[in-house]
């Protein structure tokens, strides 16, 4: 009788991260002039997940 092929354990799913909501970016404000006044947003490297979208495991 053949040996059971024996399945590999599933990854635990990762959590989304909070500040990106799992997209790996967030919104940086561009500022502009002496007095630093804002004048849009672009896109930025979230810092709390460093771009996975994954919550780290601590």
């Amino acid at each position: 009788m053949a040996a059971k092929k024996q399945t590999p354990p599933r990854p635990l799913a990762a959590k989304q991260c909070g500040p990106c909501q799992g997209t790996g970016e967030v919104p940086v404000s561009v500022r502009v002039g002496r007095k630093r006044r804002v004048v849009g947003q672009q896109n930025g490297l979230c810092l709390a997940c460093l771009g996975t979208g994954e919550a780290a495991t601590d």
